[in-house]
């Protein structure tokens, strides 16, 4: 059992705690393109962020904290956290002895520990817990799944992956604050895309080393983070996160026994939503001139190799997942489990970078 969820023909309401990147950007329009969901409650104290939950949204209610919810649980069916980090922890477990089921954005949790303690509490209330994980479909991850499973690297030997940015001017606010409570900085943000891919795509890890950087004038927290990891099956992953790179390098470069695929560009789902761009039939595509190359033996900035078709990014099929998972027992899209061996990697990562060590799992 996920979730006392009400009749097939009937919408599940969920109740969306924070509206700012993450709640305005990503899960608000999500949410409401997503057959089987409806948008019922937005939690934002902020008057601007009020205002635009009403313009874009004129029929969902309004709550200024993630408590008010409690109360009338009764009228809600699923219960999205998008608040600060340092908030997961608290709003989650609150939703849970609600007897609601779960959303959590990335990361879910600060340590491991606690990951796989919300893991434990939804287990004994029988309630789905699912941690938003959507750059499991970005273009580029889905195409080089696509290409793994086809065979067409042979045996993968080094995976590089980099969530690069050029950002010489810090924007402020929790997500680049010191304050160890925040849980802010690129490698629990960025990094937690990064090595949650790599994890999904080459499995267990048994080793980490890592590099982190303090480099923009102002800033507080890591900006510039490095991540080489072992994993159990032989392949070697290196992720980079930054937002201190003049020079992006490339999204992927996958170097196997047979081939190697490079791409480059970031998925372009992201800059759609911020465009006020909604789920169509179009959606998720890119155009040929930005498609990855697969060959061996040359560049593909000189021509190398063969243009490989992206497969669309598809964000939707998240939300789509969450809706069969509490309608029909379907599987969860991203469970905390998973998360938790993600942070596994990040904490161990975090302490590499500041002790100068490799840290074995």
């Amino acid at each position: 059992m996920t979730g006392t969820a009400p009749g097939t023909d009937t919408p599940l309401r969920v109740g969306l705690v924070g509206y700012g990147l993450a709640g305005s950007v990503f899960h608000a329009p999500l949410i409401a393109a997503t057959e089987g969901l409806v948008l019922d409650t937005v939690v934002t104290s902020n008057p601007e962020r009020q205002q635009q939950v009403r313009t874009e949204f004129p029929d969902v209610r309004l709550a200024a904290t993630a408590d008010e919810l409690w109360p009338r649980a009764g009228e809600l069916d699923l219960i999205v956290v998008a608040s600060p980090n340092k908030t997961h922890v608290p709003i989650a477990t609150a939703a849970l002895e609600a007897g609601l089921p779960v959303v959590v954005d990335k990361p879910v949790a600060g340590t491991a520990a606690e990951a796989r303690g919300l893991a434990t509490l939804a287990e004994e209330r029988g309630l789905l817990l699912s941690v938003f994980q959507n750059r499991r479909w970005d273009n580029d991850f889905l195409t080089l799944r696509k290409l793994l499973a086809e065979g067409e690297l042979g045996d993968v030997w080094r995976f590089e992956s980099r969530f690069e940015r050029w950002r010489p001017k810090p924007k402020g606010g929790w997500r680049e604050s010191g304050d160890p409570a925040e849980i802010g900085g690129l490698l629990y943000d960025l990094g937690s895309h990064v090595v949650d891919q790599a994890l999904v795509l080459f499995g267990p890890v048994t080793s980490v080393y890592a590099e982190s950087d303090v480099r923009r004038p102002g800033a507080e927290a890591d900006d510039d983070t490095f991540i080489a990891l072992t994993h159990t099956s032989g392949v070697r992953s290196h992720l980079y996160v930054s937002a201190t790179a003049a020079q992006l390098g490339p999204r992927f470069r996958v170097l196997g026994s047979r081939a190697g695929y490079v791409k480059y560009g970031l998925d372009p789902q992201e800059a759609a939503l911020r465009e006020g761009l909604r789920p169509g039939p179009e959606w998720g595509q890119e155009p040929e001139s930005l498609w990855g190359r697969i060959g061996a033996g040359d560049s593909p900035l000189t021509g190398g190799g063969d243009a490989v078709p992206t497969v669309p990014g598809d964000y939707p099929a998240y939300y789509k997942a969450v809706a069969a998972a509490l309608r029909e027992d379907g599987p969860n899209p991203v469970t905390a489990l998973e998360a938790a061996e993600a942070l596994d990697v990040l904490e161990a990562a975090r302490r590499s970078a500041h002790e100068g060590v490799e840290v074995k799992l």
